[in-house]
């Protein structure tokens, strides 16, 4: 089985403070199904109060990020059979959202 990335940037979510309130609960429900399913893996989302660090091997931690690189919003992973399952998984969570969700697959690693 291929395991999933389903994710959305927090520029996409553009929700009032109820409307917010509700993909909260919505999500989750998503996220419960997923886990009664036996296909949920992790997900979260990014804590943006805390800002990103470059950890180098060697040398001293910096602010920021890899330029062009900008990670936000939330994620799911899921261990999916099919990439059709993961797009049946990406709808409900874009629809408990509000939000189109992007779907991408983590390439085959037998040690992880």
């Amino acid at each position: 089985m291929t395991k999933y990335l389903i994710s959305f940037p927090a520029e996409a979510m553009v929700l009032t403070e109820d409307e917010f309130v509700q993909a909260g609960i919505d999500s989750h429900a998503v996220i419960a199904e997923a886990q009664a399913a036996g296909v949920y893996v992790f997900a979260g989302g990014i804590h943006e109060g805390i800002a990103p660090v470059l950890v180098p091997a060697e040398g001293p931690v910096t602010p920021g990020t890899h330029p062009g690189s900008r990670l936000t919003g939330g994620f799911t992973v899921l261990e999916l059979p099919t990439r059709a399952a993961a797009e049946d998984w990406a709808r409900k969570l874009a629809a408990a959202c509000r939000c189109p969700q992007e779907l991408r697959a983590f390439m085959d690693d037998p040690l992880s």
